[in-house]
């Protein structure tokens, strides 16, 4: 189970709120080489979960003001960039903190 560390509320957004939101150009986790390693490994599993079973997960990610947001969702796709969502939606990786399965 993953939940990021925030003194701040973490909001539950709606899966079609994501193209509307802007993303910082830094990988959130870019001075932890073994976490964005962990964050691909497990891109590749939600994409099998959403693929094989329609399962659904809880992404956490962070915008480019910071804020950590939560989207329910099936991953349809892990690509070197993006996740392709439900309904064709792209959540970029570079701002995915980590992934909640259930």
């Amino acid at each position: 189970m993953y939940t990021p560390v925030t003194d701040q509320p973490i909001e539950t957004i709606e899966k079609e709120a994501i193209p509307t939101l802007q993303f910082a150009h830094d990988d959130v986790l870019a001075h932890d080489q073994p976490a964005r390693d962990r964050r691909r490994n497990d891109a590749e599993r939600a994409c099998r979960l959403g693929n094989a079973y329609h399962g659904k997960l809880d992404i956490f990610f962070q915008n480019a003001e910071g804020k950590i947001l939560r989207v329910q969702t099936a991953v349809w796709g892990s690509h070197q960039e993006y996740l392709t969502l439900k309904s064709g939606i792209m959540l970029p990786l570079r701002a995915v903190l980590g992934f909640d399965f259930y």
